[in-house]
């Protein structure tokens, strides 16, 4: 570590040398600050040269000629000054390049650990794969699953676990492209196009794109009652502008679902009565605040054991606010705001969740 810091103090300090040896020279020459009569003169020769070209007319050139000229005495009368360098500013700006990084190494003995062995990855992946893959967070996980993936790279399980850690790792790209493999080499797999489905659907922000529609399409061919794809594939209409195909469906899906499946009723409720531009009552249907609730405490879940995500608290923080649960509204904002006190634009954030009006 401390030849790290002498190689950047040499090559800080070389650098620096550099710079003022070459401002040094500049300052020797002292050659006058503005370079108006030179540009005149230059611009002069050439209206001759294009006059002469047959460019520009005799009338043009005289003109041009006269107000390049005007502009030339002007400039010749104006005064110089000459530009020179001050030596009391060149010791300045050495001085500070040399204690900078002093500084910086002072700062760093002070506050970071000198003594601290590098982590190189493939020492830490080696000891991932060693540990107990419940003890180990999300990314960790999907470390171990691409070396897996890359050694197995035609095994569809492996690819679908990869996807799901990468999912959880809140990297959509990295989830989507590992399920694509697992639904190309095992393509007869619905619960793999269930995922890429979804997967595809939280990569491109809830927007029910062409890939998440294929892989729904080919979901619902392998399964015709999955109510995922149903559900999925009537939402795309409904964006498409089809909100009577859209009803049509969400309505068939509705009869199709348990009575005591109040979650995904509440969902396929909602959706129904935006296609049909109504409004969809939240408090006056029981299983649609069961559903909310159920979202409430998953997000809940998911922040306890990944908890650096500011939007989720917002939403968490706000989503308790709306339904009147103060204890937990406010315990949750009480962590959030300790967690973020120095990111003044989420505890703004915080503050506005945590003043939600409760619904009534």
């Amino acid at each position: 570590m401390f030849v790290f810091w002498a190689v950047v103090g040499v090559l800080t300090a070389a650098a620096a040398g550099l710079i003022l040896f070459r401002a040094a020279g500049a300052a020797a020459r002292a050659e006058a600050a503005d370079p108006a009569p030179v540009l005149y003169k230059r611009q002069l020769s050439e209206i001759d040269e294009l006059a002469e070209r047959g460019l520009m007319g005799e009338a043009e050139r005289k003109a041009a000629h006269a107000e390049a000229g005007r502009r030339l005495l002007a400039a010749a009368d104006a005064p110089q000054q000459a530009w020179s360098a001050d030596p009391k500013a060149r010791r300045a700006v050495l001085l500070a390049v040399t204690a900078a990084p002093a500084l910086a190494l002072g700062l760093y003995l002070a506050l970071g650990s000198p003594g601290f062995g590098d982590q190189p990855f493939a020492a830490r992946l080696a000891k991932w794969r060693g540990s107990d893959l419940s003890a180990l967070a999300a990314p960790e996980i999907a470390a171990v699953l691409r070396e897996a993936t890359a050694a197995r790279p035609n095994e569809a399980e492996g690819f679908r676990l990869l996807g799901l850690a990468e999912g959880a790792s809140q990297n959509p790209f990295a989830a989507v492209r590992a399920l694509r493999r697992a639904a190309q080499l095992a393509p007869e797999r619905a619960d793999i196009w269930q995922l890429l489905g979804e997967a595809e659907v939280f990569e491109a922000q809830g927007k029910v794109d062409a890939d998440a529609q294929a892989a729904f399409t080919r979901l619902l061919a392998l399964d015709p009652k999955n109510a995922t794809a149903r559900y999925f594939l009537a939402s795309a209409k409904a964006d498409a502008g089809r909100s009577a195909e859209a009803a049509a469906d969400l309505k068939s899906l509705l009869a199709d679902l348990p009575a005591d499946d109040a979650e995904r009723r509440g969902a396929v409720e909602q959706a129904l009565a935006k296609a049909e531009g109504k409004a969809a009552p939240i408090t006056g249907d029981p299983q649609q605040l069961a559903m909310i609730q159920g979202m409430v405490a998953r997000l809940a879940t998911r922040l306890e054991s990944n908890p650096d995500d500011p939007d989720g608290w917002v939403r968490l923080v706000r989503a308790y606010a709306v339904l009147g649960d103060t204890a937990k509204r406010d315990a949750a904002y009480a962590s959030a705001r300790a967690r973020y006190a120095e990111r003044a634009q989420v505890t703004q954030q915080l503050d506005e969740a945590a003043r939600t009006e409760p619904m009534r």
